[in-house]
């Protein structure tokens, strides 16, 4: 029998503390939490969790600067727990590397919805990942799947990928000069669909183009005006 999924919840409010840990626990997932910055970095010195629960209004370190911290060292799904009605609070943590966020106040099973999509989309990912290639090639980009790594072959830059990134990357290299709409990419990213008029879909692709250099002459990524995305680069594999 597979070990339970660990979730790490940090956020300052012990009332919502307990309550995630009562819940996640009961829907079978393994809980540790922690109250600050200060914290969570103790409880991810020892292990880091398969999930991060991440609040943005935190005492000292935000979740904002928690989570680009994160981001230095580890590509952990992280969702990030935003205020209803602070639509910049969902862009800027998704432009800092969170994988997917959710509004508060919000309830158990959409927070356990978004968890077990977001936990099947990442092991989906790391079980095609074993069957890639060693590496391909696409304009001036090398990309080694098992590392989720990219070499410039130009410059010899080197950029280590999120998750989120990495499987939106591979969506596009899966289905070149195919349009891709927000469904897709939300369902590649997250494991879910897209909301209606929810704009992370627009502000993970324009995070990918920045890992890109995709401006100018690149154009790797192009945008089809109300309709989604397309891949126009030529690929290449390496065995």
């Amino acid at each position: 029998m597979a070990s339970a999924k660990r979730i790490l919840v940090v956020d300052d409010d012990v009332e919502i503390r307990e309550l995630l840990q009562a819940y996640l626990t009961k829907a079978g997932y393994e809980v540790m939490t922690a109250q600050n910055g200060h914290e969570m970095q103790t409880k991810l010195a020892v292990q880091y969790p398969d999930l991060i629960l991440l609040d943005v209004m935190l005492p000292g370190d935000d979740g904002f600067t928690l989570c680009k911290s994160i981001r230095k060292d580890s590509s952990v799904p992280i969702i990030m727990l935003t205020a209803v009605s602070d639509e910049t609070d969902q862009i800027v943590g998704l432009e800092l590397g969170a994988d997917d966020y959710i509004a508060k106040p919000f309830s158990p099973r959409q927070l356990i919805a978004r968890i077990r999509a977001l936990l099947r989309r990442t092991q989906q990912l790391q079980e095609t990942t074993l069957s890639r290639p060693k590496a391909i090639r696409f304009g001036q980009w090398r990309l080694e799947p098992a590392t989720q790594q990219l070499h410039h072959v130009v410059t010899g830059m080197e950029i280590e990928l999120s998750a989120s990134d990495y499987a939106l990357l591979m969506l596009f290299i899966d289905h070149p000069h195919q349009l891709l709409d927000r469904n897709a990419i939300s369902q590649a990213t997250r494991g879910r669909d897209a909301q209606a008029q929810e704009r992370g879909i627009d502000v993970q692709v324009s995070r990918l183009r920045q890992r890109l250099r995709d401006t100018g002459k690149a154009n790797l990524i192009k945008t089809v005006r109300g309709a989604g995305y397309m891949f126009v680069a030529e690929i290449q594999y390496e065995s």
